[in-house]
């Protein structure tokens, strides 16, 4: 039988480089744009694109719970996946209430949309998962959060199926 194996760091926010500390400040930041009234979980997401340029995101909660959207899917749900920019990196942040110490990974409807701007644009983005103490997880590829992810591929109106 394979076993699915991935390359992935854990370490501190304080060990990265510059540009990428920044952009998880800007995750960080934008946990304080969120709308959580009922699970007080406050999620910022932020997304670095190939000209330098950041793109923030917060969740928003709904009574009617379905309704509502995570922080990563308000981001990229921003994107024009037409333009030439495309994405590095994105960064996702939390705070709340509780006593928590691990980096946040994305749900999983939050990785499939990752995974899909990833194959959109045909290039690797690295997910940073951070915690409010500074810890995180980097993985370089969105495909290692979603190792038997679903495609166009499986849909028969691709040509390339």
């Amino acid at each position: 039988m394979e076993q699915f194996q991935f390359a992935y760091q854990a370490g501190l926010v304080s060990q990265l480089p510059q540009h990428i500390q920044d952009l998880v400040k800007a995750a960080e930041a934008a946990t304080q744009k969120a709308y959580a009234p009922y699970s007080r979980f406050n999620v910022g997401a932020a997304v670095l694109l190939t000209d330098g340029s950041v793109l923030t995101g917060a969740n928003h909660e709904n009574a009617s719970f379905p309704a509502g959207i995570c922080a990563e899917r308000s981001v990229l749900g921003y994107l024009d996946m037409n333009a030439p920019e495309k994405v590095v990196a994105i960064a996702v942040a939390y705070r709340t209430e509780g006593d928590f110490h691990a980096p946040l990974s994305p749900c999983g409807l939050c990785r499939q949309t990752i995974l899909e701007v990833q194959l959109h644009q045909d290039a690797p983005i690295a997910v940073y998962m951070t915690s409010p103490d500074g810890n995180m997880v980097m993985v370089e590829d969105a495909r290692h959060l979603l190792p038997f992810f679903f495609s166009n591929d499986f849909l028969p109106g691709n040509a390339d199926a």
